[in-house]
């Protein structure tokens, strides 16, 4: 099985995905704080995987469009927000199908550690965004990747491999790292303005819900997340 193939376990991984400590009680919350308001805006969830970020995009009223490279975690997203949004298959290493200043909003959630080189998604964000649009996106963060990947410099840039566990089975994953100064100098090669850099504490729920994952989310990093705006 090739790595990264979210096709041959998407509803496992949906499934996981929708109650779990990291997602539901630490990235989703997260994330969808610093999108903050979106009631009348038009965003897009770039990576919208089974659409969980995006139901809770509608909700608050935003007029919503969702692209991932999986046709199995999009049939999903298709179920969930049942025609409420326009929905594409599309990979973030191509040119996007959309016009110049289509959006308000880019939502980015854990997707760009499946990316070696972040200029073209980055340029291709800017070029949706409309004038004062902003990005929005969650990420590995790159402490915690490099001391997960055994690699001997974290300054480099660099793919490493995992396994993860869903529906019984063992699922080749592939990331890759770079470091904090990296990413900052992608953003600003791409004509963003860095408005916040945020490294969250976990839902207060989970403390009884998952109380090992609590106690690790709460004292060693994990993910990080960026706002910013087109310059």
């Amino acid at each position: 099985m090739p790595e990264n193939d979210y096709d041959a376990f998407a509803a496992a991984y949906d499934a996981d995905n929708e109650n779990n400590a990291w997602n539901a009680y630490y990235e989703r919350p997260a994330a969808l704080a610093l999108v903050g308001e979106v009631a009348g805006l038009r965003v897009l969830d770039a990576g919208c995987g089974g659409g969980a970020h995006a139901a809770a995009l509608l909700e608050r009223g935003a007029t919503l469009t969702g692209i991932d490279r999986s046709a199995g975690l999009l049939e999903i997203a298709h179920r969930r927000l049942a025609g409420r949004a326009r929905l594409l298959v599309a990979d973030l290493n191509e040119p996007l199908p959309f016009e110049d200043g289509a959006f308000d909003v880019v939502l980015a959630s854990l997707v760009m550690h499946y990316l070696q080189d972040w200029s073209p998604p980055l340029r291709q964000f800017n070029r949706v965004l409309a004038k004062g649009g902003r990005l929005v996106f969650s990420t590995h963060h790159p402490f915690m990747d490099h001391q997960l990947s055994g690699h001997d410099n974290y300054f480099e840039t660099y793919s490493f491999d995992d396994s993860w566990e869903r529906g019984g089975r063992t699922i080749k994953m592939r990331f890759w790292h770079r470091p904090l100064h990296a990413m900052i100098d992608a953003l600003a090669s791409a004509e963003f303005r860095i408005e916040t850099v945020s490294e969250p504490q976990p839902d207060p729920k989970a403390r009884s819900l998952f109380p090992k994952a609590y106690e690790s989310l709460s004292t060693k990093p994990r993910f990080l997340f960026f706002s910013a705006a087109k310059v």
